[in-house]
């Protein structure tokens, strides 16, 4: 079918159904830039706003300056867009491009989502938390409003693979439409025999396809992270000053998201004439933007994912095996312009054992944060909601106790319900341990100083750590360096950056991310206008660090006798990660923001703390955790 076939068909199930659902419409068929102008222009829109949510902000913002610009109207007014804590939109937007989470806020104080006549939920086979609640969210909106005789609310699902029995049958046998795209011929290659190591089968495969291929095929190798793909460029740069005479030269560019935009712009750009682009990406190129010139498309077969486990309390970054709907969508990278090939670095057989399609992130992540919007959005029993992939019963109930420890829910007559400071929680877009850190400041004089830390963990990394500089890094950090952990550390950073009014040059001598600096200070600003009460605790840290070890108990660490530590709350054996200002220090007490899984657990941006604060914070919970003897006054 085609794009304007398709609007015809919306217009025909107008009367049977009021859900549309548009699964795999293929890589390159203009679902998500097209579909939602020609809603507006066949007037479907014309009564309310047409929404496109993407799982990723920098989809959103880069396709809505895409559809601006081709109906040549300023970005903000006809189209805008709407990311957690920026909003490109006014009264004259009627295509607005969001992310998932943010429509899902807006639930919150509109659960039927009276402003909006057409809900498009793009890259649905993303399967994120966020859309799997707004699945619910807009299907019990439709019924609403059918009950109700407002006017209809209309939704398409799309994507270029994904289950789409599954998606039909959840929302009441909807219609399937297959839209046709440009994709070109692909050839997959797989490897004769397992490879051990996945990341060696890279480089030999780049250098190989670039002494055999024309210098204009560019390459696309998908990878897991920032510190593999940094390692890899590096090798790769090395080796290509040392190839024969007659060797084309190589640009290689890397690309995942806390890279300064600037350079993340480089991907787009034509390599010199003469010289090949290889791109070291992390699965940010799988869906979220399209880069032209790609030929050769180099797959790992591996990612990097979120995993929850409820019985431990655990949830880790770790590097797992792709899905085959991943694979396809990796693979479709190579034929956007041309023919193009894929070459796998696993065998078909192990292709063969991949699951079909992801995990959804609602079944592998800690569902804290999605229980405390639940019963923002009045949900009457968040417990049996209606979500396509049932999260484990054990996980809901982790995260239920999760919320109780925080003092977000209680529970009465059997049912479990917000508290007066759960309801405040709930509207901070934010980590429910994040908000109740927020909401727990002015008790510490610190309010200043924790919205600016939350906003620094808020936005992608503010610091830039090229490897082959490591040693400028080290040298322009020590000075802000605080033994008393990395959020102090991150406090001294941002402080003096407001200090020299956020001069791009400072940043580059400080290794800083100036956009991302300045990202923060809308994030701080939106954050003050909910926050009552703001005040500064000066050079007086000791508070901020009282302050995050009673926001933030739950993920505390202690030490122990033999110099490793142990997580508190599940006695799981964790490290120090080498990029904290603690790695060569042994602080009897740390609380740490996450943990990363690769050859050990590690911990991330941690703050010394003190036993006895935990104890304050949740005396009948670490009672049970730390031994009275072990408690240092």
């Amino acid at each position: 079918i085609n794009l304007t076939d398709f609007v015809k068909e919306v217009f025909n199930y107008s009367l049977v159904s009021n859900i549309y659902c548009d699964p795999p419409g293929e890589t390159g068929s203009g679902k998500t830039t097209q579909i939602p102008q020609y809603l507006y222009e066949a007037g479907i829109g014309r009564l309310g706003l047409i929404a496109v949510t993407q799982p990723r902000r920098v989809a959103a913002i880069s396709l809505a300056g895409r559809v601006a610009e081709e109906r040549r109207t300023q970005l903000g007014k006809l189209v805008g867009y709407t990311v957690r804590f920026e909003d490109v939109t006014s009264s004259e937007t009627k295509l607005k491009f969001m992310t998932d989470g943010m429509l899902l806020r807006e639930a919150i104080g509109d659960p039927m989502l009276l402003r909006y006549t057409v809900v498009v939920l793009d890259e649905a086979h993303e399967r994120t938390v966020h859309t799997d609640v707004l699945f619910g969210v807009v299907k019990s909106a439709q019924r609403k409003r059918r009950e109700m005789n407002k006017i209809p609310l209309k939704v398409i699902v799309m994507s270029a693979t994904m289950d789409v029995d599954l998606f039909s049958e959840y929302f009441n046998k909807s219609p399937v439409l297959y839209l046709e795209g440009r994709q070109h011929p692909i050839h997959i290659y797989y490897t004769k025999h397992p490879q051990s190591d996945y990341l060696q089968a890279a480089l030999v495969s780049i250098f190989q396809i670039h002494q055999e291929a024309p210098p204009s095929h560019d390459i696309l190798v998908f990878m897991t992270g920032q510190e593999e793909i940094e390692a890899l460029a590096r090798t790769c740069r090395d080796i290509a000053k040392h190839l024969p005479d007659g060797c084309s030269p190589m640009v290689v560019i890397p690309l995942y998201a806390s890279l300064p935009p600037a350079q993340q712009l480089r991907v787009f750009q034509p390599a010199p004439k003469g010289s090949r682009k290889v791109i070291l990406s992390t699965n940010i190129a799988e869906t979220s933007v399209t880069i032209s010139g790609i030929k050769f498309v180099i797959d790992t077969g591996m990612v990097k994912a979120k995993r929850f486990n409820p019985d431990s309390g655990l949830e880790v970054l770790a590097v797992q095996r792709v899905s085959k709907a991943q694979a396809w969508q990796r693979s479709g990278r190579a034929g956007r312009e041309d023919s193009g090939s894929c070459y796998r670095l696993y065998t078909e057989h192990e292709f063969d054992n991949f699951l079909p399609m992801t995990v959804p992130e609602i079944q592998r992540c800690n569902l804290a944060a999605v229980m405390l919007q639940l019963m923002a959005l009045g949900i009457p029993d968040v417990m049996n909601f209606d979500f396509m992939s049932k999260p484990s019963p054990e996980a809901v109930r982790s995260a239920v106790e999760h919320l109780e420890l925080l003092g977000a829910v209680e529970r009465k007559d059997g049912h479990v319900c917000l508290t007066a400071l759960g309801k405040k929680m709930s509207s901070f877009p934010l980590e429910p341990r994040y908000a109740k850190t927020i909401l727990l400041s002015p008790d510490y004089s610190c309010s200043e100083e924790i919205v600016s830390i939350v906003s620094l963990l808020s936005v992608d990394s503010v610091l830039f750590n090229p490897p082959a500089r490591r040693d400028e890094v080290l040298a322009a950090r020590r000075k802000f360096t605080s033994s008393e952990g990395d959020h102090v550390t991150l406090l001294n950073i941002y402080r003096a950056f407001k200090k020299v009014g956020g001069n791009k040059e400072w940043c580059r001598e400080n290794f800083v991310n100036s956009r991302n600096m300045s990202l923060v200070k809308e994030v701080q600003g939106q954050l003050r206008e909910i926050c009552l009460k703001m005040e500064s605790c000066g050079a007086e840290t000791g508070n901020v660090r009282r302050c995050i070890a009673h926001g933030m108990f739950v993920n505390a660490a202690e030490l122990q006798l033999d110099g490793s530590y142990v997580a508190l709350d599940t006695h799981q054996a964790v490290a120090v990660h080498p990029s904290s200002v603690l790695f060569q220090a042994k602080p009897a007490y740390v609380v740490f923001n996450e943990l990363l899984h690769t050859s050990r657990c590690y911990m991330r941006d941690l703050c010394l703390v003190d036993a006895d604060w935990l104890m304050e914070a949740a005396p009948e919970y670490f009672g049970r955790k730390l031994h009275p003897s072990k408690i240092i006054k």
